[in-house]
């Protein structure tokens, strides 16, 4: 398995082979990740990377597969396979196009994947890293809904880090960038503008709304989340985690 996953990255380097429109690989992996099936969709753009080893979308879309596939993965070792897969095509897609938003915000998902595994240390050493690709994403395009959503769970973590954290991030790191549940909020409101279906973005407003003590309003977006269509394989997971925070907090 694992040599299977290396050989992926592998392979997306090597030269192009017979031309075929990109398009085509792009939209197949669409209709497949529309159709729930991640895995396909990767191994398509997989390919198309094969042809056309250069495209920005096509890194940046299968680094983003790859951060959400092995998010669901159960068995460590795999899920640090496609985690690494994830991070060498979202760095050759910034390598390739420094502003594309996609790509950074590519690279900013899978650092904050990766801190999720990570002690408090490495995750505060990520933290200035994803912010700095966000702002370069939104930057580039401010339309981005996922730049926005990575933003606020930025300001959400670093706005949950106690005294004592911080403390020790000024001795050893110089001190940490400023951050706030309140701007997490902001942020994630600003996500429901842009991207009103995206479900996730509810749960994350929701836990927000909690810290801030604001109950009514994390209720409300809990019960949003849970009236909207399933979209991604995330989703039902997604749905599960907001009965679950709605028979705790009501």
């Amino acid at each position: 398995m694992k040599m299977l996953f290396y050989l992926i990255c592998f392979c997306s380097a090597g030269f192009p082979v017979i031309s075929q429109d990109i398009s085509v690989f792009i939209k197949q992996a669409s209709r497949l990740e529309a159709a729930m099936n991640e895995q396909a969709a990767f191994l398509t753009l997989q390919e198309a990377l094969k042809k056309h080893p250069n495209d920005i979308y096509a890194l940046s879309k299968a680094s983003e597969l790859c951060t959400r596939i092995g998010g669901r993965e159960k068995n460590t070792a795999n899920r640090d396979v496609w985690f690494n897969t994830a991070i060498v095509y979202a760095k050759r897609a910034v390598q390739l196009s420094p502003q594309s938003d996609q790509a950074n915000v590519s690279l900013a998902m899978i650092l904050g994947r990766l801190s999720m595994t990570k002690g408090k240390k490495e995750k505060l050493e990520n933290a200035k890293l994803i912010k700095e690709h966000v702002e370069i994403a939104l930057k580039t395009n401010p339309s981005n809904y996922l730049a926005w959503h990575i933003l606020g769970r930025w300001n959400y973590e670093i706005g949950s880090v106690t005294a004592v954290e911080r403390a020790g991030a000024k001795i050893f790191m110089g001190g940490l960038p400023e951050g706030s549940i309140r701007n997490a909020i902001m942020y994630f409101e600003k996500v429901r503008t842009l991207s009103p279906d995206f479900l996730l973005n509810y749960i994350e407003l929701a836990k927000a709304y909690h810290k801030n003590g604001q109950e009514r309003k994390a209720i409300e977006m809990l019960q949003i989340a849970i009236d909207l269509k399933i979209k991604t394989e995330d989703d039902p997971q997604h749905k599960a985690d907001a009965q679950r925070l709605l028979q705790q907090w009501s």
